[in-house]
């Protein structure tokens, strides 16, 4: 680890109308690092991801991506975007336009890339997620777990600082939620600063530098995997895991 933080969250409260979902979550990510965002649904995993990127805005707070504090009214939001991939459940290609294109048009669109680099670029991307040969084709042609790892590519072609991923595999067959698993932990290797929603347990004890569990709003729980997943200490922690990790205890 470089020691270098990528990602600061200080403070910070989402409500929507009377809902509260998120009440004051604090969040230090440092350059290289993977950290795992685990807890129930409705927990507000999700909506703090999407805080990060400002797809959703916070009522209060501070979120600091690699130096531009993107919470400040006057930041340039769109140029903030570029330097933070984002991966949803579901893949938001385009339907219309063949994988390569899918690679190329944000390049070409915002960062202004030539036709030639761009597609260097997305080739180099898609080689990474083991589907080269696939440049040609249409998202409809390929299975969910390929689509996923275009979604990936796409997002890396972008060169951020950061990847956001909100629960990759959830939209997945199991059979093909391994292939997305394997770009990731690949990434992950390559030093790649990762936050990651995910319901994969054995992917973030194995990859995850850091658990988060969340439950209501709050950072019930945080520490390395073998902590917080192996060895937690707090009730409600206990109880998701003996509930995820035992589906057919009756807990």
């Amino acid at each position: 680890m470089s020691g270098q933080t990528i990602v600061e969250v200080s403070g910070l409260h989402k409500a929507f109308g009377e809902l509260e979902v998120l009440k004051g979550i604090d969040l230090h990510v440092e350059r290289g690092q993977v950290v795992c965002i685990i807890g129930p649904s409705g927990s507000g995993k999700s909506t703090l991801l999407r805080c990060v990127n400002l797809l959703e805005e916070p009522q209060q707070g501070k979120i600091v991506v690699n130096g531009s504090e993107i919470t400040d009214p006057d930041v340039d939001i769109d140029a903030a975007r570029t330097k933070i991939g984002m991966v949803f459940q579901s893949f938001n290609l385009f339907s219309h336009l063949s994988v390569l294109d899918n690679l190329t048009v944000a390049q070409r669109k915002v960062l202004k890339r030539g036709k030639e680099e761009s597609e260097r670029i997305a080739r180099e991307n898609l080689a990474k997620v083991g589907l080269a040969e696939k440049e040609s084709s249409l998202p409809t042609q390929l299975s969910g777990g390929q689509q996923q790892r275009v979604a990936i590519a796409r997002a890396l072609s972008m060169n951020p600082d950061v990847m956001l991923f909100d629960e990759p595999t959830s939209a997945l067959d199991p059979e093909l939620v391994g292939d997305v698993l394997a770009v990731m932990r690949q990434l992950a290797q390559e030093g790649m600063t990762m936050l990651v929603v995910t319901h994969e347990m054995q992917f973030a004890r194995e990859v995850a530098d850091t658990v988060l569990f969340m439950d209501g709003g709050v950072v019930v729980e945080q520490g390395a995997p073998d902590q917080v997943i192996g060895d937690p200490q707090e009730e409600r922690t206990k109880t998701f895991l003996s509930r995820v990790l035992n589906p057919n205890h009756q807990g």
